[in-house]
């Protein structure tokens, strides 16, 4: 695992739990206590975390960080190419069906999966994904608005406005942090605004999202568990995690 995976993992704990502890974190990825501190004193640094005797708890604004796409893609690179694959099968299978695809670098990985040849109409906020399904030849539709340069993806009234017209098959959905208490959760209140949106424009709702996910809860909350059907994510998740989303009603999809 990279240094980077563990400290995105670190912080998810952080975030469920409330407080981390080195021991128990150099037992959970098989490292030394050293390498964990390390980890903990970048996080401090970077104001995610910050440490107390033992080991650190979340720091008053963690809740508010949020990356950059481009520093999220190697984070959990495999899981989230296996989550890709996995959800393909969640495509509708007649000709002329419509696709929507939220921003985020596990849909985008979905996004790839699908290729050129198929025969949906893809419907994106994404940037990165909107030019990709581009060059592979794909039918895709880019949403207006404007460009958050952190994430690429397209945002506010306008964007809020184009999907509210929508109602697509199937949509393909991200999100920073997944719980029973706050459902899908996200950062940013005009991402959250479109991410709300995207949830109501389609028949059915596939959650792509990797372990760390889920338990975490970020800032502002745009669907309950029960908004959405499908839960794709990775063999990294808890039993009990699961038992709990499965008892919530999600299906949950392990790749």
């Amino acid at each position: 695992m990279y240094a980077e995976e563990r400290q995105r993992t670190i912080v998810s704990l952080a975030l469920r739990y409330d407080r981390v502890a080195v021991t128990e974190l150099a037992q959970r990825f098989d490292v030394t206590t050293e390498t964990i501190r390390r980890d903990l004193d970048v996080l401090d640094r970077r104001g995610i975390l910050r440490r107390v005797h033992g080991g650190a708890v979340p720091a008053e604004n963690v809740r508010l960080v949020e990356t950059a796409v481009a520093d999220r893609e190697p984070a959990f690179s495999v899981q989230k190419g296996r989550i890709a694959h996995a959800a393909l099968r969640f495509l509708p299978t007649g000709s002329g069906s419509t696709v929507l695809i939220d921003s985020g670098t596990t849909t985008a990985r979905f996004a790839a999966a699908m290729g050129g040849n198929q025969h949906h109409t893809v419907i994106t906020n994404s940037v990165p994904i909107a030019s990709q399904l581009a060059l592979l030849g794909g039918p895709v539709q880019l949403l207006g608005g404007r460009v958050r340069g952190l994430t690429q993806a397209t945002v506010g009234g306008e964007t809020v406005e184009a999907l509210a017209r929508l109602y697509c098959d199937v949509a393909f959905l991200g999100t920073n942090g997944l719980s029973v208490g706050h459902g899908l959760s996200t950062p940013d209140s005009d991402e959250a605004a479109v991410k709300r949106v995207m949830v109501r424009a389609a028949r059915r709702r596939v959650v792509l999202a990797d372990s760390s996910k889920v338990g975490a809860t970020l800032l502002v909350s745009f669907a309950a568990l029960n908004d959405v059907e499908v839960l794709v994510t990775d063999s990294g998740l808890q039993e009990a995690d699961r038992q709990q989303l499965v008892n919530a009603g999600l299906e949950v999809v392990v790749a």
